[in-house]
């Protein structure tokens, strides 16, 4: 018996040695499945954001995450403080009074670099312009030299802006969807379209490339923005568009005339004109850039105005060429200008197509009141901006018509002289 006894009592350590081993195994499961599941959660948090972080990558590597003139201003304030040379990041930031940690300050910095105008990351020590960066920001430079620059920096080297601006050049600026579209085609991620068209816009105002020009907003060449600039060396070193006259017409519109002038792709726009400034240049810059030109785009026809040929009120021997040698002409009836009606009776003694339009408070003419001719209220901005579209549609629709079938649009001289026909 006590054999038997002192064999349980030994045996019971054994089983208390195994029950804490049990225990310490219990223990240590639930800290590894915990840390399995911190690791997992890891995982999955990264995973999660893979997708923005590839986003960003995909956008900062297309083009920069703002526009040039916001990302100056940090380029600017190295040549102000730092004379153009490489200056402390630190003081330079406590110089312009912004913390140089925060989360605007260090994109400034990202957004100039990938900008091409200095060198350095928000983790540097210095701060440095580039070469390019020196000649934007320096006021030392011509006029001229630093524009060209500017413009290589803020459109040329980035593709997608390039690319938009290349496809624009000397054009009217299209509807934001439209220039979405192409820098999706041109690689953009559809997410960041909008963006990308927006920094374009931008910076192409800011260029002076973009102006408002015969009612609309145009994309000029970077040469002619250019040759256009004051004879002035110098000018402020905030301003890009140096000597941009945005109220003045400084481009003709993309039909202008030439030697080589294709007339079977050219519309002829008679119109009352004027003055630069008066209510009958008001007028016609109005109907030309949001009526005329809109409603023969799917016609692939240049617009050429008098105003691009000669002064006007003059009748040259190029504004006649262009009468009977145009594919389509549109006479704007409005303020009964006697130029407009000399210019179209010849374009009717001629037989070719011909659309006729006036602003609703102007009567139509006794010889002309029995044809076709397209009413534009103009009362106001509430009754003519609604009815837009319609307008277009209306000019669409009797441009195919003149197109297609020339004899079938009636004029005073065809309705009373049928067989006339003009041998040139």
């Amino acid at each position: 018996m006590p054999d038997e006894a002192h064999e349980q009592n030994e045996s019971k350590p054994a089983q208390g040695d195994s029950a804490e081993k049990k225990a310490a195994k219990r223990a240590a499961k639930p800290r590894k499945k915990k840390s399995a599941r911190k690791k997992s959660r890891g995982k999955g948090s990264r995973a999660a954001a893979s997708p923005q972080d590839t986003k960003r990558a995909r956008r900062t590597a297309l083009f920069p995450a703002s526009s040039f003139e916001e990302a100056l201003t940090i380029p600017l304030a190295i040549q102000k403080h730092g004379a153009g040379q490489k200056v402390r990041r630190l003081t330079l930031f406590d110089q312009i009074q912004k913390s140089p940690d925060s989360g605007p300050s260090r994109q400034l910095i990202t957004n100039a670099s990938k900008y091409g105008l200095i060198k350095g990351s928000y983790k540097a020590e210095h701060l440095e312009l580039t070469a390019d960066g020196k000649t934007a920001t320096s006021t030392e430079v011509p006029v001229g030299d630093r524009l060209a620059v500017r413009f290589r920096l803020a459109i040329g080297s980035i593709p997608p802006f390039k690319a938009i601006y290349d496809t624009l050049k000397g054009n009217r600026l299209p509807a934001t969807t439209i220039l979405e579209d192409l820098s999706k085609e041109k690689g953009v991620p559809a997410e960041d379209a909008k963006e990308c068209v927006e920094n374009f816009i931008v910076n192409a105002k800011y260029l002076g490339i973009l102006r408002p020009i015969s009612g609309a907003e145009r994309i000029i060449s970077i040469e002619q923005a250019i040759e256009e600039l004051p004879a002035s060396p110098q000018a402020p070193t905030d301003q890009v568009g140096i000597g941009s006259k945005t109220e003045e017409e400084h481009l003709a519109p993309s039909g202008s005339p030439s030697r080589d002038q294709d007339f079977d792709q050219t519309c002829f726009y008679i119109s009352p004109i004027g003055e630069e400034g008066s209510d009958h240049r008001i007028h016609a810059d109005l109907f030309l850039g949001s009526l005329v030109e809109p409603a023969l785009e799917e016609f692939h026809l240049k617009v050429v105005r008098a105003d691009k040929i000669g002064k006007p009120g003059m009748i040259t021997a190029q504004i006649l060429e262009y009468i009977i040698k145009s594919k389509l002409v549109i006479a704007d009836l409005s303020f009964h200008n006697p130029n407009v009606f000399y210019e179209l009776s010849l374009r009717h003694v001629c037989r070719l197509p011909t659309v006729q339009i006036i602003r609703k408070s102007d009567k139509i003419p006794f010889d002309l009141d029995q044809f076709r001719t397209i009413q534009i209220d103009t009362t106001s901005i509430f009754t003519m901006v609604p009815n837009l579209q319609t307008y277009k549609t209306e000019i669409a629709a009797q441009v195919r018509m003149a197109l297609k079938d020339p004899d079938s649009v009636d004029n005073p001289v065809s309705t009373y002289y049928p067989t006339l026909r003009v041998k040139f």
